[in-house]
């Protein structure tokens, strides 16, 4: 199944000049999510990953159910006064000001090994800043899994781990 079929593009959103890739059209096709998530899955079934880990809020939709094939916990990526317990910060540059991600200091400890999987890589400043974040910590990031890449931002770069994608696009 050629997954970039199951994407729509809606050009002009949310402002003029910007190609948005919506996933929503792929995500209620259940066949292509079912592909979807086995294609995220598979470069991770040999890797020894302990958990995935996910941004909010699209990341969610796609890194639970890649944990759940994995057969694996998930942690969450939130921003500020979404957790509710003792939590570690990392503050990032974005295109118009900054901001920060969170995780609970407790859910991961020195030595484990994650994924972080989350729908697009763009600029990769959200990603870098879960990597970080993951760091922090003590764990490492195995790889970085995304359904889209804009290969013409080369957000990849910007990463310190392994990064693989589904469906690419240039600008």
């Amino acid at each position: 199944m050629n997954l970039i079929d199951k994407i729509d593009v809606i050009e002009d959103f949310p402002k003029e000049g910007i190609s948005f890739k919506d996933i929503t059209t792929l995500l209620k096709d259940k066949e292509a999510f079912k592909e979807a998530v086995r294609a995220l899955a598979e470069p991770l079934k040999n890797e020894k990953i302990d958990y995935i880990i996910a941004p909010e809020a699209r990341g969610f939709v796609l890194g639970c159910p890649v944990a759940y094939e994995l057969g694996i916990g998930f942690i969450p990526i939130r921003k500020k006064g979404k957790l509710p317990r003792e939590t570690i910060c990392v503050s990032y540059d974005k295109e118009y000001g900054s901001d920060e991600l969170y995780m609970h200091k407790y859910d991961l400890n020195p030595g484990d090994r994650v994924a972080i999987i989350d729908d697009l890589l763009a600029t990769g400043g959200t990603i870098k800043a879960t990597e970080e974040l993951v760091k922090k910590s003590g764990a490492k990031v195995v790889k970085i899994g995304f359904l889209i890449e804009l290969t013409e931002l080369k957000g990849r770069e910007k990463l310190d781990s392994d990064v693989y994608s589904i469906v690419q696009y240039e600008l």
